[in-house]
C-alpha cells in the first residue's frame, strides 16, 4: 500500500505543465514540502523534471494531507510560470538542508575520533588525581 494517493493528474498542454494533487496518508503535521516532492518524484518516476510544491494543505480532523505540485520539463518555462517568490522559498529550504546536513557530518567524524580521544583523556585524567594528593600533602 502506497502512502501516495493520487487525485487528479492533468496534463496542461497550454502552460505546457503537468498538474498533480495527491494525497498523503498519516502524514498531517510531519511532512515536509522537499520530503513530498521527493515521494512524488519516486512515485511518479519523474527524475529530471522540474517539481515545484504549489501546496500542501492538511485537513481538520484527518491525518492527510493534500500536496498539488507542478511538473515542468525546463526549469526556465517554471519559473516564468511560476511566482519567484516560491522559488526563493524552495531554495532557502534547501540552503538549511545542506547546512544541517554539513554540521552532521563533521558531528559524526568527531564522533567517530571522540573514542581515541577519550582513552586518551582517560590515561592523564586517572594520573591527575594521584599527584593532587601529593601535593595536599606537602602543604599541610
Amino acid at each position: 500500500m502506497s502512502l501516495i494517493e493520487t487525485i487528479t493528474d492533468v496534463d496542461n498542454t497550454f502552460l505546457s505543465r503537468r498538474e498533480l494533487t495527491c494525497n498523503f496518508a498519516g502524514l498531517a503535521g510531519k511532512l515536509k514540502k522537499l520530503e513530498a516532492v521527493d515521494m512524488v518524484t519516486k512515485e511518479f518516476k519523474l527524475d529530471g523534471k522540474v517539481v515545484i510544491p504549489m501546496r500542501l494543505q492538511t485537513h481538520v480532523g484527518k491525518p492527510i494531507v493534500t500536496g498539488t505540485f507542478f511538473v515542468y520539463e525546463d526549469e526556465g518555462l517554471a519559473k516564468k510560470h511560476v511566482n519567484p517568490t516560491i522559488f526563493s522559498r524552495l531554495e532557502k529550504s534547501k540552503a538549511k538542508l545542506a547546512e544541517a546536513e554539513a554540521a552532521e557530518a563533521p558531528a559524526e567524524e568527531k564522533a567517530a575520533e571522540a573514542p581515541a580521544e577519550e582513552k586518551a583523556a582517560e590515561a592523564p585524567a586517572e594520573e591527575a588525581p594521584v599527584e593532587e594528593s601529593k601535593e595536599e600533602g606537602k602543604s599541610e
